[in-house]
C-alpha cells in the first residue's frame, strides 16, 4: 500500500509532537521533584537580587500559624515579677544550704493568672500540639549566629570538621540584613553548612511581639529540618565526632541530653507554684548551661513547644522566675523545666563543668568551659557513681569546648578587655589555655594550637569578607604576630 505524502507529513508531525510532549513532561516532572527537594531540604534562592534560604517553608509557616496564636492566647496577663535583689551565684559543689532563694515580688493574683495561663498552654501542648515540620530520620547540627558571631561560628565549625564529622549544620540568622553573601554562599556550604533566615517564617504570621536574639535558640530548633538535633552555640565545638552521641546512651533511651552550668539552681519557688509542682531540693541537680543541647524533635515535641513558650514570655516573666538575676539568666533553665512540666525524659550530665584559662596575679583568667562526654558520665551514674558527690572514679572524657568569654573573634580578641585570653598581666602574649594542667593534658593533642590555626586561617582567608570586619585593617597581621610569638612561626601549610 502506498502512503500519501500528506499522511506521512502528518505522522511525522504527530511523532514530533509526542516527542516534544514526552520531553516536556520529563522536564516538568524533574522540576516538580527538584522543587519538592528544595522545599524539603533547603535551597539558596534569590529574591530581588537578595540571597535567601528556606527549607520546607510552607510546613514551618503552617506550624507557626498554629503555634503563634497559642503563645499569644496564653500570655501571662499580669505585671512582670519585681526583682528585689540578685540570687547569689554559688558553685553547685559549694552549696551547703537547703534554702532555695526567693527574691521576687509578685502579687498572689498575678501568680494565679500565670498559673492559669501555664496550665492552659500545657493542656493544649499535651493533647493537641501543632505538628512540627522536619525530615524524618535525619540528624544535624543547629546554631544561631549573625554579625560579630559569624566569624566565631566559622572558626568553631572548622574545629568541628577537624574531628571528621560530616553532620550537616543549619545556621540561623535573624533576618536578611544578617545574610552575608560570600560567607553564606561559599564558605559555609564548603563546610556542609547553610544559612537559614528566621524572619522568613516568623514574619509570615503577623504579630505585635518582637523576638530578640537571646530568645532565638528554641525557634532555631523548631524551624530546623532535622529530626534529631545537636544545638551548639556559635562559640562551642566538640573534640570528638558528635555522631556517636546520637547512637549511644543516654540519648538512645532519653532522647534529650543537657549539660550543667557551674552554679546551683536559683529557680524561684514561685515558678513551681505556677507549674503546679512540688518544690525540689536545691541540690537535686546543677543549673543548666545551654551552649550544647541534644534533643529529638520527634519524641520531645512537647518539651520544645513549652520551652519556646517560656522563652517567648521569658524577658517579661519566666527568665526572672528561672534565675532571679543569677549568672547566665536567660534561656538556659527553660529546657529542663519544660521537660519536667510535660513529663518527658531527659539526662543531665552530672560531671561538673570545668573552666580552663591561664594564670594571672589574681588566680586564673578563664576563657573557656569544658563539658564532659555524656556516654562516659552515664556509664558511671547508672552504676550509682556520682563524682559530683565526691565519689572516686576516673573523670569522663572532655567532649566540648565552649570558648565563651571573651569571644575568640580575630578582630577583637587582642583589644583591651577585662579578661584577655591572649595577654598576660604585663600585656605580653601568653597561651590562653594552660590550667588546670591535668585537664589540658587529658586532651591528648594541643587543642589550643589547633584552635589558633583555625583563628589564623579564618583571619587571613576572610579578612575582607565578613561584614562586621569592614573598615578594620590588620586583622590577619594581628593574629600572625601572636602565632609567631607563641607557636614559633610554625604556620599552617595553607596560610
Amino acid at each position: 500500500m502506498v502512503v500519501p505524502p500528506r499522511a506521512i507529513s502528518r505522522l511525522r508531525t504527530l511523532f514530533l509532537a509526542l516527542a516534544v510532549a514526552s520531553v516536556a513532561a520529563w522536564f516538568f516532572s524533574h522540576w516538580i521533584h527538584q522543587e519538592k527537594t528544595h522545599s524539603r531540604y533547603g535551597e539558596f534562592l534569590s529574591s530581588n537580587g537578595q540571597p535567601q534560604a528556606f527549607h520546607d517553608s510552607s510546613g514551618h509557616v503552617d506550624f507557626w500559624r498554629q503555634f503563634q496564636p497559642l503563645l499569644a492566647a496564653h500570655q501571662p496577663k499580669c505585671d512582670s515579677p519585681i526583682r528585689l535583689g540578685k540570687a547569689p551565684s554559688i558553685r553547685f559543689e559549694a552549696q551547703n544550704s537547703d534554702h532555695r532563694p526567693e527574691l521576687l515580688d509578685i502579687a498572689s493574683s498575678d501568680i494565679d493568672n500565670m498559673k492559669m495561663a501555664h496550665r492552659g498552654v500545657v493542656d493544649v501542648i499535651k493533647t493537641k500540639p501543632p505538628k512540627l515540620s522536619y525530615v524524618p530520620g535525619t540528624k544535624g547540627l543547629v546554631s544561631t549566629a549573625g554579625g560579630p558571631y559569624l566569624p566565631v561560628l566559622v572558626i568553631s565549625l572548622r574545629m568541628l570538621r577537624r574531628t571528621g564529622s560530616n553532620l550537616p549544620m543549619e545556621v540561623f540568622l535573624a533576618d536578611e540584613s544578617e545574610y552575608e553573601h560570600y560567607i553564606c554562599d561559599v564558605v559555609l556550604p564548603s563546610l556542609n553548612a547553610r544559612c537559614m533566615i528566621l524572619s522568613h517564617v516568623l514574619d509570615a504570621v503577623p504579630g505585635a511581639w518582637k523576638i530578640e536574639k537571646y530568645q532565638f535558640k528554641p525557634f532555631a530548633m523548631l524551624f530546623s529540618s532535622f529530626e534529631e538535633i545537636l544545638f551548639l552555640d556559635a562559640d562551642a565545638f566538640p573534640l570528638m565526632k558528635p555522631e556517636a552521641l546520637f547512637t549511644s546512651e543516654p540519648f538512645k533511651s532519653k532522647k534529650m541530653v543537657t549539660w550543667p552550668d557551674f552554679w546551683s539552681s536559683s529557680i524561684s519557688p514561685i515558678y513551681y507554684e505556677i507549674a503546679s509542682q512540688h518544690v525540689p531540693p536545691i541540690n537535686l541537680r546543677q543549673s543548666t548551661e545551654s551552649g550544647e543541647v541534644l534533643i529529638s524533635k520527634k519524641t520531645h515535641l512537647r518539651t520544645l513547644l513549652l520551652c519556646t513558650y517560656y522563652n517567648f514570655w521569658g524577658p517579661t516573666h519566666y527568665y526572672p522566675l528561672f534565675s532571679q538575676g543569677a549568672s547566665g539568666e536567660g534561656d538556659k533553665e527553660t529546657f529542663v523545666a519544660a521537660a519536667i512540666a510535660v513529663e518527658e525524659p531527659f539526662y543531665q550530665v552530672s560531671e561538673p563543668i570545668c573552666a580552663i584559662g591561664h594564670r594571672t596575679e589574681g588566680g586564673m583568667a578563664g576563657s573557656a568551659m569544658i563539658q564532659a562526654d555524656p556516654t562516659d558520665d552515664y556509664a558511671l551514674t547508672t552504676k550509682g557513681i556520682w563524682r559530683i558527690k565526691g565519689m572516686d572514679a576516673p573523670a569522663p572524657r572532655a567532649f566540648f569546648v565552649h570558648a565563651n568569654f571573651p569571644k575568640f573573634n580575630p578582630a577583637t580578641v587582642f583589644t583591651k578587655q577585662a579578661v584577655n585570653p591572649a595577654l598576660a598581666d604585663d600585656g605580653s602574649y601568653t597561651r590562653a589555655w594552660t590550667i588546670p594542667e591535668n585537664k589540658i593534658q587529658e586532651f591528648g593533642v594541643d587543642v589550643e594550637k589547633q584552635f589558633w590555626e583555625e583563628i589564623l586561617r579564618t583571619a587571613c582567608e576572610l579578612e575582607d569578607k565578613f561584614e562586621s570586619w569592614k573598615g578594620q585593617a590588620g586583622i590577619c597581621d594581628g593574629v600572625k604576630n601572636y602565632w609567631n610569638a607563641i607557636f614559633e612561626e610554625r604556620h599552617p601549610s595553607s596560610i
